[in-house]
């Protein structure tokens, strides 16, 4: 789910008093944290873009880019400096991602941040079948245990994602089954994510189960996936064993297997299943559903 972190002086002032921003903003070269800031620009709230490459902080109205990098401690507690609340997206997928996140909740800490604003996963726990989801969990408690304040975004499986599953012939394969999301358009997320950090200290030790309007079935989105798409999608049923062997080609590294894997195990145990009212609840309008989101994705 994201790009991350930033500081050295790239900007140095917002127009006020040459301060930098109290709200950093990490992710924003990306698809969530881009959007994220994009809407605080749009409502005019400063923000510190904490990026790892400053040749790609998009240029937004009281913005201000500051270079910074998860897994660096010292350059991520500099970057940190003065910071109130902390927007933190999930760093990219990667075998050493959990060590990376906890040196940067350990250089918030350290730098004085109050207030961690974290992207998670719906249903993470310690012991919860998609295998990213325990490291979002286990994420939350450092963020708990450093002392922060925090918010906690809990995102299902995203409908972005969807039409990404489907392989070159149009099938979504998978051991699934006839299990159901309540999957959850990355738009919705970001309007949720400006909202609380629009006034942090009302969200405070809040965690929000953020879903789309409905359960649905990989089986049953087939037939929107092929309506919004115009590809023939359909949706074909593996068990656990076929679905390493079909993904053992790609030669990914063990971890991401199962990660791959574990995806749809969980969404065959139920445990993505459940539509919330939390979406509407920050935002106050009714979350995308597939067929309305990939009409709007039509018309981006």
């Amino acid at each position: 789910m994201a790009d991350t972190g930033t500081t050295t002086g790239i900007g140095t002032g917002t127009g006020s008093g040459g301060s930098l921003p109290e709200l950093a903003v990490t992710g924003s070269t990306g698809q969530l944290g881009g959007l994220v800031a994009t809407v605080l620009a749009g409502a005019g709230q400063p923000q510190r873009l904490l990026v790892r490459d400053a040749a790609r902080a998009h240029d937004l109205p009281g913005a201000v880019p500051v270079v910074s990098a998860y897994a660096d401690p010292v350059l991520a507690r500099s970057s940190l400096e003065g910071v109130k609340t902390l927007f933190m997206v999930s760093a990219s997928e990667a075998e050493d991602r959990l060590r990376t996140h906890f040196a940067f909740v350990d250089a918030a800490a350290a730098a004085g941040v109050r207030h961690v604003v974290y992207t998670s996963f719906f249903g993470a726990s310690a012991d919860c079948t998609f295998t990213l989801g325990r490291d979002h969990y286990a994420t939350e408690e450092r963020i708990k245990a450093a002392g922060l304040d925090y918010t906690i975004l809990r995102d299902n499986f995203y409908l972005d994602f969807l039409p990404l599953l489907t392989g070159e012939d149009g099938v979504i394969r998978g051991p699934a089954g006839d299990g159901v999301m309540a999957a959850v358009a990355r738009a919705d997320i970001a309007r949720c994510a400006a909202a609380v950090l629009r006034d942090p200290a009302l969200h405070v030790g809040r965690t929000y189960d953020l879903t789309g309007p409905e359960d649905i079935s990989l089986q049953r989105a087939a037939e929107p996936l092929t309506e919004g798409t115009g590809r023939s999608i359909s949706y074909r049923h593996e068990t656990v064993e076929e679905a390493y062997a079909s993904r053992a080609p790609y030669g990914a590294p063990g971890w991401q297997v199962d990660a791959w894997v574990s995806t749809y195990t969980a969404i065959a145990n139920g445990e993505l299943a459940g539509p919330t009212s939390d979406v509407h609840a920050l935002t106050g309008r009714e979350p995308l559903g597939l067929a309305d989101f990939l009409k709007e994705a039509h018309h981006l």
